[in-house]
């Protein structure tokens, strides 16, 4: 792992301690798809979160913390929000906003504080994204929606 890498995952794990989140923190080489990343974890697939980061207007952005074998319903996280249109920010853009590259991206440590949205089928012990490749944060679902002041709904 890169000193740049080190120092993201730093800058999650230090977050999630601020937050007073009790966590595990996994490491693991590179892993091709979502089963051999849960796998590498010890969780099964739906434990696995992807934090998705959604552009709701020009300079405006939000978390969707999503279980890593569903997708974000539109329609659903539209309603939510109060909004006609959504798309997924750019990987430049996602990388401006919190200073993770995709596939790192946590909420815990982003150099932007943003709203999170979190789908309610998200529980129990979960695994997501340590702000490095192959650095992973084990936390409890419940608790890292409180830390986060994370809205849960239906939005998968």
């Amino acid at each position: 792992m890169s000193d740049v890498e080190t120092d993201r995952s730093a800058r999650a794990i230090a977050a999630a301690e601020r937050l007073g989140l009790a966590h595990e923190v996994t490491r693991h080489g590179p892993v091709r798809s979502l089963e051999e990343a849960a796998a590498a974890r010890g969780v099964e697939p739906h434990q696995l979160v992807k934090t998705m980061v959604v552009r709701v207007s020009e300079g405006e952005h939000v978390f969707v913390l999503v279980p890593g074998d569903r997708e974000i319903a539109w329609a659903k996280l539209r309603a939510l929000l109060g909004v006609n249109r959504l798309t997924m920010a750019t990987a430049e853009s996602a990388y401006d906003v919190t200073g993770y590259v995709r596939g790192t991206i946590t909420p815990l440590g982003s150099q932007t504080a943003l709203p999170v949205v979190a789908d309610a089928s998200i529980e129990g012990r979960i695994s997501l994204g340590g702000g490095a490749h192959g650095v992973a944060l084990a936390v409890d679902a419940a608790d890292l929606a409180a830390a986060l002041g994370a809205t849960v709904a239906d939005v998968t």
